[in-house]
């Protein structure tokens, strides 16, 4: 799901990936991670557009879409439930880091909700 997360994926297909079932991949998923699959997704999505918002100067649509999104709505939406603040907002308050990607990436990855219940 890290590498693929552009691609369309869902439960199903990961689960196939597992060789379980759907059913149960969702169980194991959630109990180790704390969250469901799709929110795990939606969240690492959500994770590489901070970065392309902060980084490129490709427009919130072209991101949304280069991160997997079918919707800018949803996009958006999603986008502020994990981070806080709209894509724009974030853009405007955020700009290109002068430390190392890595270090970046481990101050600014957004954090799983103690009691996700979405999908």
């Amino acid at each position: 799901m890290d590498r693929a997360y552009a691609q369309p994926l869902d439960v199903p297909a990961v689960a196939a990936v597992a060789h379980i079932s759907p059913a149960h991949f969702s169980r194991c998923f959630r109990s180790l991670f704390g969250e469901t699959p799709h929110r795990y997704l939606q969240r690492r999505r959500v994770e590489r557009s901070m970065f392309l918002l902060r980084e490129t100067g490709r427009s919130v649509t072209e991101v949304c879409f280069d991160v997997g999104f079918a919707s800018l709505g949803t996009f958006s939406r999603t986008f502020r439930e994990i981070v806080g603040q709209t894509p724009s907002g974030y853009r405007s308050g955020n700009r290109p880091a002068d430390v190392p990607n890595c270090v970046l990436m481990a101050n600014t990855r957004p954090r799983a909700a103690a009691a996700s219940t979405a999908t």
